[in-house]
């Protein structure tokens, strides 16, 4: 009937067996909108066999909502699988159902004690189980070495492969515990490169030899049995010219599958982001990417309608033979088997600690010397503006500095400022006699951050540098812009 949208179709597909339309489905990991009840679009391909949903920020509004939405969910069919982008260090979207507070990765690599980033995995993982939320896309398995990387960094334990392995095999048994199904990312590595896939084709140029780094904590995550891997949009010349990681046979099955020896759940990054979506479209990058190794393809965009692109052009592989029957009932397998283990929750979570997020931040940050107390100060927080799909939470510098000393003021700038000069002015009468606290969010990516901290600096050269990324060369270290993170960097400051 003309008008009526494809997804009304509730039925599977007449030109295949319902099995197989039933296992494409299971295929697929869709993104939707709104907290209150799922839409019924979203309900019929769940009906036809959809293999999981991931939810966002634009999905949580407290917890009990996300109870009753995840137990909705699985009252149209149980063995559905919920997921989360869930790392911590401010990278999650459960901020407004009370989610732990821990610092990000390479906050727990400074510290390296493998049994605190256990109960801050814990943590996390319990409270999504305590949600109904079975899959967590975490942890970060890229190692950072690039100092130009634009989208690894704090999300990373480090740029030691022996130090990020033994982190992720504490994250991994720890999130098991919970019944919870990790995933490391981003397979074969995202930390080498210049570019974020989010907004255009990553490439990293490196040889094979030089690669073989990145390999070894996803070689340890297999090891300590990660059910789940999620593949990196970055072409890697050495291992496949053409395609990137996520659409490549050589890297999804001779890497990784024989190599490595992982036979988990192999699920792509997001299909919308701009690596896939402008070379080859979603719809292509769900056909291309199944047929080379992928299980599973996360469309995150709340469109339902690209979903169905990406279904359609999966059914269409199989009913001309692009895509072959075979590696789509072993993809369906694999995340059936997936879902045996994880999707139904027990309802038995138990506590966690709560402080081991805090802790392990005080540990990052006093881990190198810390400066005379500063109190009264006018506090400077220069950052990039948020990262479109990565949430944050609204955490800022000067709140957790003026939750120890509420003596002091400051100045937060999220993003470039059209007149920096204005702006520095303005600081410098703001800020008085009071001693000067100037924060940089990775200012050699930023180049506006590191021109206002110089013009600060030329008229007030006692002014105390701190950093919230990496370091930089400040007195002090959060390695992460979580609110923990920056709560202990407050502390320290302030001498608290």
């Amino acid at each position: 009937m003309d008008g009526v949208p494809v997804f009304e179709q509730t039925s599977t597909d007449p030109t295949l067996p319902s099995d197989l339309d039933d296992a494409a489905h299971r295929c697929l990991v869709a993104g939707f909108d709104g907290t209150r009840g799922v839409p019924d679009e979203l309900k019929r391909l769940v009906d036809r066999g959809l293999g999981g949903v991931i939810l966002f920020t634009r999905n949580v509004r407290d917890a009990e909502q996300v109870r009753r939405l995840t137990g909705e969910l699985r009252a149209v069919r149980p063995d559905l699988l919920v997921g989360i982008d869930n790392e911590g260090g401010g990278i999650g979207h459960l901020v407004g159902a009370g989610a732990p507070e821990v610092p990000g990765s390479f906050a727990l690599g400074v510290v390296d004690d493998p049994g605190l980033t256990a109960r801050c995995a814990d943590a996390l993982a319990g409270h999504l189980a305590s949600l109904g939320i079975t899959v967590s896309y975490a942890p970060v398995a890229d190692l950072q070495h690039h100092p130009r990387n634009p989208i690894v960094r704090t999300r990373s334990f480090g740029a030691e492969p022996a130090l990020a392995a033994r982190h992720l095999r504490a994250w991994i048994a720890a999130t098991e515990r919970r019944g919870v199904a990790s995933c490391a990312k981003h397979f074969p590595g995202h930390g080498g490169t210049e570019t974020d896939s989010h907004h255009g084709i990553a490439v990293d140029p490196r040889s094979y030899d030089e690669l073989r780094a990145d390999l070894e904590p996803f070689r340890a995550a297999v090891d300590a049995g990660v059910p789940m891997l999620m593949s990196a949009h970055v072409v890697f010349p050495a291992l496949d010219p053409e395609r990137p990681a996520t659409l490549s046979r050589r890297i999804l099955g001779d890497l990784l599958r024989h190599e490595l020896d992982f036979d988990g759940v192999l699920v792509s990054d997001a299909l919308e982001m701009k690596a896939i979506a402008d070379r080859y479209g979603e719809a292509a990058g769900a056909r291309i990417a199944l047929a080379a190794g992928a299980d599973q393809v996360i469309v995150a965009v709340p469109d339902l309608e690209v979903t169905l692109a990406c279904r359609d052009a999966v059914l269409g592989a199989l009913r001309s033979g692009v895509l072959a029957e075979e590696r789509l009932w072993e993809a369906a397998g694999r995340v059936r088997r997936l879902a045996g283990r994880y999707a139904v929750t027990d309802g038995a979570v138990g506590g966690w600690d709560a402080g081991a997020g805090l802790e392990a931040a005080r540990r990052a940050v006093r881990s190198r010397p810390v400066p005379s107390a500063v109190r009264g100060a006018h506090v400077v927080d220069l950052f990039p503006p948020p990262h479109p799909a990565l949430n944050w939470g609204g955490e800022d510098l000067l709140s957790e500095v003026r939750a120890v000393d509420p003596a002091a003021t400051g100045t937060a700038v999220a993003g470039e400022p059209a007149d920096p000069a204005a702006v520095a002015d303005g600081i410098l009468r703001a800020s008085g006699d009071a001693p000067l606290v100037v924060a940089t969010c990775d200012a050699g990516l930023h180049p506006w951050q590191e021109r206002l901290r110089a013009a600060l600096l030329a008229r007030r050269p006692d002014a105390v540098r701190v950093d919230t990324g990496l370091p930089e060369g400040g007195a002090l270290c959060s390695y992460g812009r979580g609110r923990v993170n920056l709560r202990a960097l407050a502390e320290a400051l302030a001498g608290g």
